[in-house]
């Protein structure tokens, strides 16, 4: 597995003791009760159309640990209100802290201020941090194949849905796949990246979407910057496009959503 995941994982187990002494779980469950989020409906928001073809997930994210910081001027609230604008479908919000800058009040801010629904981008790896995205106001989590066993996947998977909380699982390679399948998922992320040498493979998509069973939704993550590259993904069987660097990069992010979805 590669090597920066496994610090990432390492990290987060290391913070969410922390979080768990400090605040138990049934004292976080509690709070639910006083939750004013509905959870909205993702699969629609991401299910490519006739009329919409083309879903667009803007990031919400100041930095990584490839490049380092990526926006400096980063003002989540504004950002997703730009990104609602220009014509997003739905908004992933880092919370990661170390790695990312990421802060899951995040969530909560940009919860009261937009009606799109909202995927808690974190390296989940227990019930605590699902609960915890329900309370802050998210509508999907993202679980990462690569970073969890068959078994766990499956529990984490299953006890978010019963949470009332949709799943993007992603994917990396076809043993992720298999594992994502196994697991029930509905929403499937491709992610170009390669998580080991952060170089990108484009080709992906092509190679794993023939082995996805029909009806799933499928999301292309990383490396998309051009509308060129949304209409071949979309082509392929993509129903969904998830874009952060570059948006983050841009100085009008809602401009620099049309682009990529209209391409105008």
């Amino acid at each position: 597995m590669a090597q920066i995941l496994d610090e990432i994982i390492k990290q987060t187990k290391e913070d969410l003791k922390k979080r768990k002494a400090e605040y138990p779980l049934e004292w976080l469950g509690r709070s639910l009760s006083f939750n004013p989020f509905v959870p909205k409906d993702v699969q629609s928001a991401l299910r490519a159309t006739e009329e919409n073809p083309y879903r667009i997930i803007a990031e919400i994210k100041k930095a990584s640990p490839s490049k380092g910081v990526i926006r400096k001027d980063f003002d989540p609230v504004r950002i997703a209100q730009q990104y609602e604008k220009g014509g997003a479908d739905a908004l992933s919000i880092l919370t990661e802290p170390h790695f990312f800058q990421g802060n899951i009040e995040y969530l909560g801010m940009v919860r009261r201020y937009v009606n799109l629904p909202l995927l808690r981008k974190d390296f989940i790896v227990d019930k605590y941090q699902i609960v915890e995205a329900l309370v802050y106001g998210a509508d999907f989590i993202l679980l990462i194949a690569k970073a969890l066993s068959r078994k766990e996947l499956k529990e984490l998977y299953e006890y978010a849905l019963h949470m009332g909380l949709e799943v993007l699982v992603e994917v990396h390679d076809k043993g992720d796949l298999i594992k994502a399948i196994f697991a029930g998922a509905t929403i499937i992320g491709i992610n170009h990246r390669n998580l080991e040498t952060f170089e990108m493979d484009m080709s992906l998509s092509e190679k794993l979407i023939p082995l996805i069973p029909n009806g799933k939704i499928i999301v292309a993550e990383s490396g998309i910057n051009d509308h060129e590259t949304v209409v071949e993904l979309s082509k392929i069987g993509a129903d969904a496009f998830l874009v952060g660097e570059h948006f983050m990069r841009q100085d009008d992010v809602a401009k620099a959503i049309r682009e990529v979805k209209y391409g105008k």
